[in-house]
């Protein structure tokens, strides 16, 4: 920087402009610009590292996978194949969610109101309050408890059910759109997607027996769930990118998509997950907390149909970063896909340790 100021400095001492004047002021700021382009430097150096790192994950992984990180700070992102549509799996319960607060924020929707579920209103696979609904006959909870119960346990009938007070799969798809958040679908439900991997037709007597979807399930021809499976991987209609979860997460983060209220709620709901403790969540250091969704899809022959994990990684200094990891078909076991999911957060923490 001296060398750009030398040409001006010796104008000035020529013309007698300098005469009298202290050198200080010009040393103060090329200090400064010095101090500046260090911290450039460093920066730029870490997120070179930590695209490097992904880089090398998403190569020594191999299948369908996609990974982005989003530095919601600075507005920066790095991803592994991260335009790629992926199959979600319960991933999506994030989207319902989002559109029963966006219509709370806008005051179409009641939080508190009160939704009776019976057996006519249960769903298939995780689903808790099938429990409860069996035992009593029916429950009663407020939109906003099946919206937790949606997100920390991953309950599918809770799910549904707001899916079906806030309009169903369209009002989903319209707040997407509105919102603008890409390359994001939304599926026809629980019930009609995971059918539809199997390769069957729902029906609702499927879910009084715990084995009911199983037991149709396993009596479809193996040509008849090889052809489903393979066209929802093909296509997945829940299919979502790494990099617009990510970016998606960053801008709820920034508190770009709901109200502060709600932005923190929902926030704050993600960070009672229960589900998937040794995916991202086992990679974070000390200090370091995650609000999370999971996603985990069916098995075939010895493949699943997505395995995921996303979220907002928070630094000790509250610094967040928005981090998708998707899996779309795998054979690896799970101890590998666990441990690769925790080299992403590990990584993460990293860059934000080497950040000046």
């Amino acid at each position: 920087m001296r060398l750009l100021f030398a040409p001006v400095l010796l104008a000035l001492a020529a013309s007698g402009a300098l005469s009298g004047c202290s050198e200080q002021p010009v040393q103060a700021q090329s200090s400064e610009n010095s101090a500046e382009m260090q911290r450039a430097a460093q920066i730029e150096a870490a997120q070179a590292e930590l695209a490097a790192n992904i880089d090398r994950l998403g190569e020594d992984f191999g299948g369908s996978l996609g990974v982005a990180v989003v530095d919601v700070e600075r507005d920066w992102q790095t991803d592994w194949n991260g335009t790629q549509l992926l199959p979600q799996q319960s991933v999506s319960k994030l989207w319902v969610a989002f559109t029963a607060l966006r219509q709370a924020d806008t005051g179409a929707l009641d939080l508190g109101r009160d939704v009776t579920l019976t057996r006519a209103d249960l769903a298939v696979f995780y689903q808790p309050i099938r429990e409860e609904i069996l035992a009593a006959g029916s429950v009663t909870a407020s939109v906003e408890d099946l919206i937790t119960r949606a997100i920390t346990q991953s309950d599918n009938t809770a799910n549904d059910a707001v899916l079906n007070v806030i309009g169903g799969p369209e009002a989903v798809r319209a707040e997407l759109a509105d919102a603008q958040l890409g390359d994001i679908r939304f599926g026809p439900g629980e019930r009609a997607m995971q059918s539809a991997i199997a390769g069957l037709e729902w029906r609702q007597e499927y879910a009084y027996t715990r084995l009911g979807f199983f037991d149709a399930r396993e009596a479809l021809p193996d040509s008849v769930r090889a052809a489903a499976f393979r066209r929802y991987q093909d296509d997945p209609v829940d299919g979502a990118s790494a990099l617009a979860i990510a970016g998606a997460l960053a801008r709820l983060e920034r508190g770009h998509l709901l109200t502060r209220e709600r932005t923190r709620w929902l926030i704050d709901v993600m960070f009672a997950t229960r589900s998937g403790p040794n995916r991202l969540r086992a990679g974070a250091p000390e200090g370091f907390t995650l609000a999370h969704k999971t996603g985990t899809g069916q098995f075939f022959e010895g493949r699943q149909s997505g395995y995921n994990d996303v979220g907002l990684l928070y630094a000790p200094d509250g610094t967040a970063y928005a981090i998708a990891v998707m899996i779309g078909e795998t054979q690896r076991p799970t101890e590998e896909r666990m441990a690769m999911m925790q080299a992403v957060t590990r990584a993460v923490a990293d860059y934000h340790n080497a950040l000046p």
